[in-house]
């Protein structure tokens, strides 16, 4: 039951019978009472004057009282000013309380058979390169939005472009074989991710210094840049790959193996997954079948190095390359035949792109050509594009190693939480192989909220050891309050307490009645996280319910209630509070410990 609703349908039913006004729903604005009035949803009435001609006192008094007269789950209002502050029955709060307490997946909607089913592309690595802290970033946010959605009654499939192919990946190949020496994930002990992105590194280092060379030799900087060895011997591989050279294609597979051997030890640790894998080296040969079509119904060019374009000046922006004048594919071919090949896969009725706000020109562009080659989807590819994060040191970059690579700040979180924990003394109790893994538990939880709880669309500068405090705005916070729930609650068992859900109590608190709102607001929280692809929504819900449970927990006996009512009462509240925070904190991909 959702009572802002319910109580904005009778407002304008009362509107309309006692001064003929049809109001919309927008026009009904509900609020929480402030702490200071007695009541628990307060009503504007200032929008109403014009069409009650009477004061704002009267206005409220009059609504008050028909609403009064027509809900049974308000008992009682007051009017200050223009507002009406409406008290809602200790019945309904109880009501709330039962049902969430006996729904399993409180909030969740479940998908049926007609649900719209909707593609999230996330993480999209290249395969030269380990995942780093953008990677992170990116990881999070698009398993948080799949599965946001699926508790919105969608049905998901969450998928990945690996960009396996193209001159990055050749750069690191053409390095292996001028220095590589034969090293291996196996021979080096270096996973097989990190060992490829230190050849990239290298390439760089080695191309930097034959572009100095080059100019000291009289070279312009482009034709430096161009005619390096390292940088022409790259494009070499790539033209040689293109044309299915056994020898290149071999290095390729074998590099490439290397990298998702990597990747995929990285994903099982951030928790994330995929339903489907599509590779560049697949779906950029169906881009160039459609780019050539366009080429061929005229609406792409040909330019006189005979590389192809497509005009898009008419769409107010500019002329976009889709086929280098060597006949390789760019990145956008790539999307053509990536989006052609998934609509085909699946029916897919809205796809999502988890992409960094750097590429908003290219999913504006994508969007028109899938458009202009006949697509109808096309034009409705949504980029959920969110900022970037930095760290205290400033921006990262690939090719000059000073990214920060995803495993390394894991490891790096796993040790803070491990060394705070031990200081404060929170994981004593627990055996060496629980402490390890509660842990790893925390750390992930640091990491993952950190990240998620703020607005996607701003950039952010990521701290690790911020992220692991146990008091605050943080994961562990909320990890070590749920933890404090089920201590309360196995102690319960332990003294043979049982929790009944039929509900009676003789009051209910202020704090108590807080904390009732907070549950009561839950589906429409997981409502606004879907509609808006919001995981910050869901993780300050969290917080807010968790600050809100402590203060109850602070000023409130549970076990030690002599009042068997009060005590079950309370015991009922506590365990739906973390069936809530475990129901959301599982939207983010963050684990629960039972014990902290």
């Amino acid at each position: 039951m959702n009572i802002d609703k319910t109580i904005q349908t009778i407002v304008i039913e009362a509107l309309k019978d006692l001064y003929q006004f049809e109001a919309s729903e927008n026009q009904v604005q509900l609020q929480s009472t402030r702490k200071d009035f007695e009541g628990d949803i307060t009503l504007v009435v200032f929008p109403f004057l014009r069409f009650s001609k009477k004061s704002p006192e009267t206005t409220a008094e009059e609504l008050g009282n028909y609403l009064l007269k027509s809900v049974d789950l308000i008992e009682n209002y007051n009017v200050i000013k223009g507002f009406l502050n409406l008290v809602i029955s200790k019945e309904y709060w109880l009501h709330v309380l039962s049902e969430a307490f006996l729904t399993a997946n409180y909030g969740v909607t479940a998908p049926s058979e007609n649900s719209e089913l909707v593609m999230v592309e996330y993480s999209s690595p290249n395969t030269n390169k380990p995942l780093h802290l953008g990677h992170i970033r990116n990881n999070l946010l698009g398993y948080s939005i799949s599965e946001i959605l699926k508790a919105n009654g969608n049905k998901v499939v969450k998928t990945n472009i690996v960009n396996d192919r193209g001159i990055h990946i050749c750069k690191s190949m053409y390095a292996w074989q001028k220095w590589g020496n034969g090293k291996t994930p196996e021979n080096s002990g270096i996973k097989g991710d990190h060992l490829v992105g230190e050849f990239y590194v290298e390439f760089d280092k080695h191309y930097k210094a034959e572009i100095a060379e080059l100019t000291e030799k009289g070279y312009s900087k482009e034709e430096a840049e161009n005619q390096a060895p390292s940088i022409m011997g790259a494009r070499e591989l790539l033209r040689k790959w293109e044309a299915k050279d056994e020898e290149t294609v071999a290095l390729w597979k074998t590099m490439n193996e290397w990298v998702y051997d990597g990747f995929d030890i990285t994903y099982k640790t951030l928790g994330v997954n995929f339903d489907k894998i599509y590779y560049e080296s697949d779906t950029y040969l169906v881009g160039k079948e459609e780019v050539l079509r366009g080429l061929h119904e005229g609406l792409f060019y040909r330019k006189e190095d005979n590389s192809v374009w497509a005009d898009l000046t008419k769409e107010g922006l500019d002329q976009k390359i889709l086929l280098r004048n060597d006949g390789t594919s760019v990145y956008m071919t790539q999307d053509i035949g990536t989006a052609k090949m998934r609509f085909a896969d699946y029916p897919i009725d809205k796809m999502i792109y988890v992409v960094g706000n750097e590429q908003n020109y290219h999913f504006q562009v994508l969007a028109i050509l899938l458009d202009k080659l006949g697509f109808e989807w096309g034009k409705d590819l949504y980029h959920f594009s969110y900022g970037m994060v930095e760290l205290p040191s400033g921006k990262m970059k690939s090719r000059e190693g000073t990214v920060v690579d995803a495993d390394d700040l894991v490891e790096e979180m796993v040790n803070v939480a491990r060394n705070m924990s031990q200081e404060l003394g929170k994981l004593d109790t627990l055996s060496e192989d629980e402490a390890e893994k509660t842990y790893q538990m925390i750390a992930m939880a640091a990491l993952k909220y950190f990240i998620l709880k703020v607005d996607p669309k701003k950039n952010m500068l990521f701290n690790p050891e911020e992220s692991i405090d146990f008091n605050g705005n943080t994961g562990p916070f909320i990890q070590y309050t749920f933890a404090r729930i089920q201590s309360v609650l196995r102690k319960a068992k332990e003294n043979s307490i049982h929790i009944d859900p039929t509900l009676t109590s003789g009051s209910i608190s202020q704090k108590e009645k807080d904390l009732l709102k907070r549950i009561s607001q839950f589906p429409a929280v997981i409502k606004e996280a879907g509609d808006n692809y919001s995981p910050a929504v869901i993780a300050n819900y969290c917080y807010e319910l968790v600050k809100e449970y402590n203060q109850f927990y602070h000023d409130h006996s549970i076990l030690a209630e002599p009042g068997e009512e009060i005590r079950n009462f309370r015991l009922v509240l506590s365990a739906t509070v973390g069936n809530v925070i475990k129901t959301g904190m599982n939207m983010l991909g963050i684990e629960m410990p039972e014990r902290m």
